[in-house]
Parts: C-alpha cells; structure tokens; sequence
C-alpha cells in the first residue's frame, strides 16, 4: 500500500512546526515544490484549525494534520516550586508575574480528534505521545490514514501493534521539541539513520525520517537507507513564507550562536535550540512537567520576541542550521528533493 507521503512528486516533507511558524503560505510552497505537506495542530483549539485545514483541504489533495496526544508526567511540586524561584528575578526584571501554581492542558486533543473525524482528511499525524488503539480506529473509520512519531524502536513496535499506517521516525537531532512518549528518559545523541534502521529491521511500515538534515546529500542518505520520505523543519525557518520570528532568524545566521542543546528549560519537555543565557542558566534546573513550565514560560518568552531579545528566546533548531537559507520554501525543498524526485 501506498501512504499518503509517498504520493508526492518530491519525497519531502515539510515539518508541522507549531505555534505560528508553519503558515498556510508555508505549506502551500511546500505544495507548489511537490512536497508533503502538514497542517500544525498543536496550540490549537478544533475551531482555530478547522479554517487552516479547509484552506489546506483547498490547495492540495494529499496531505496531513499533526496532533499534540495528551502524555500527562506528574509533576514535582517542590521541583516546580524550585524553578519558580530561579525564574523569579529575571520575570520580575521584566514585569512579569509568574504564577506559581502548575498549569495542565490537553491541548484540546479529543475536540480537534472530533473534528477530523467529521471532516475527514487524508492523514493525521501524532506526536508527545503514540495514539490509542480506538483513535487510530475512529480515523480509520472514516478513511484517514494514521502516522506516529516515534523516536525508539521500542515506540515503533506498539505503534505498530496500535494499527498505525505509518510512522515518523525523529532523531535526536531534529529541532524543537522531541516527539517521544516518553519526555522523563534521557535522549542519547545518535544519527537519525542509526535510528531508522533499528526501526525498518523490526517493524514493516512505511517510514519517513527526520533530524539534523542539512542538506540534499543527507536526505539522499535517509532515502537509501530506507525511508520513504525525508522530514525538514529546520532547514524551512528562515524561508520567505515561514512565521519565524525575525529575531530567531537572525539568531540562526549569527556567529553568536554556536550550539544546540536538548533542553527541558522552555517547556519541561525536550526540545532541542540553540543554546543561549536562558538555556545556560535554567537547564540546569529545569524539570519534567509539560505542559506545566511552557504555561509558567509562556510571557516570559512572549516578552523576549517583544523585545527582540535572542538570549531570553526559545529558539528552536535541529543540528543542520547553518544550512537554513533565505528564500522561498518553494525553491528550498526543490533543491533538497529535486534529484530524488519520483517517477
């Protein structure tokens, strides 16, 4: 069976960056370049993604919508507490009340999963967590194709197991927030070709796979060691059409910056950026509790975009940088796709 991300012209997918960063204008030049495109759910209420998805719906026949699956970790009440107080100061130095009690959310999951389901799409995609059995079932149901993000092969096999058409395998490399299930283990570095072999040698799906790309001679790498599609985020923030911050795109071009680190600081949960004063001075403290610390961090880094304050910024970022060039997404995935375009 052909997968939804296997029926483009180019095998490039341009990654479902949420919170503003993948635009309709990004996915429509993924579209125009003959890649995949995904609408990026998370952050999202049913009734903000409905008109994103109709618009999507509009532009292309095949493509996808990503969903944050709920992945409650309780949280540490003193540890939280402790970072509250580390915090302080530098929210206080920018008028900022933080408050002190943890915020929890769903990211509106089931509403959003309702909505699919009566207005079906090609393919839905998951990540923070691996889809229950019924989920998959409904979408199904209603002939949605299913792909989760999985970072282990052990996340493979039950995903596989939960009935899944797909799967997206994410390195450690790759920008922004890590799509394990598991956001308390530690995340061994290790290349995303290491990773997707472990994964093909046990599970029969088709496979996309992402992380630290950049450029089109690791997306031919990918493509011979067995995916079927290559996924790009990093590579697409400083494009034309994506809803970067001006101030994370200069940080990425600025010789200033000069590391990655996978950071539980922002969020409380792991999500790789360019290392920065804010990383420097709270990964050390920082904790497992998403979406608890994003809720606690939330004006904090609101006020340094405001501000256009780089070093108080989460600025998310895969390892392959330095690659990311201006210009149009559309001539971006043309050059990292072109020569493996499908016949």
């Amino acid at each position: 069976m052909t997968i939804a991300f296997e029926k483009t012209a180019l095998p490039i997918i341009g990654a479902p960056m949420a919170g503003g960063t993948t635009t309709a204008e990004l996915t429509e030049a993924v579209v125009r370049a003959g890649g995949f495109p995904f609408v990026a759910g998370g952050y999202l209420t049913a009734e903000t993604l409905a008109p994103q998805v109709e618009r999507m719906r509009a532009t292309a026949d095949v493509f996808g919508v990503n969903l944050f699956v709920p992945n409650p970790v309780p949280v540490d009440r003193a540890a939280f507490g402790s970072f509250v107080a580390a915090l302080a100061p530098a929210a206080s130095a920018r008028g900022i009340a933080l408050n002190s009690e943890p915020v929890d959310d769903d990211d509106h999951f089931d509403d959003k999963l309702d909505w699919l389901i009566a207005h079906p799409v090609p393919l839905v995609s998951t990540t923070f967590n691996l889809p229950a059995a019924e989920a998959v079932d409904r979408l199904h149901a209603v002939g949605t194709e299913v792909v989760a993000t999985v970072t282990t092969a052990a996340e493979a096999r039950t995903a596989a197991e939960r009935g899944v058409d797909g799967l997206i395998v994410q390195g450690p490399r790759a920008g922004g927030h890590s799509g394990t299930a598991d956001p308390t283990r530690v995340i061994e570095d290790r290349s995303t070709i290491g990773l997707l072999r472990d994964i093909l040698a046990e599970v029969d799906l088709p496979v996309a796979a992402g992380g630290g790309v950049d450029g089109p001679e690791a997306v031919g790498a990918l493509l011979d060691a067995g995916a079927s599609a290559v996924v790009v985020g990093t590579l697409l923030l400083r494009s034309d059409e994506a809803g970067t911050s001006s101030t994370h795109r200069a940080a990425l071009a600025s010789d200033e910056f000069s590391e990655t680190l996978l950071t539980r600081a922002f969020t409380g949960r792991p999500a790789r950026a360019l290392v920065n004063d804010f990383v420097r001075e709270f990964d050390p403290v920082a904790l497992d509790a998403y979406p608890a610390v994003h809720h606690l961090t939330k004006e904090f880094r609101t006020a340094a975009k405001k501000a256009d304050d780089p070093q108080n910024l989460h600025l998310w970022a895969g390892t392959g940088y330095r690659s990311a060039s201006e210009g149009s997404a559309e001539s971006i995935v043309k050059e990292l796709g072109g020569r493996f375009a499908r016949s």
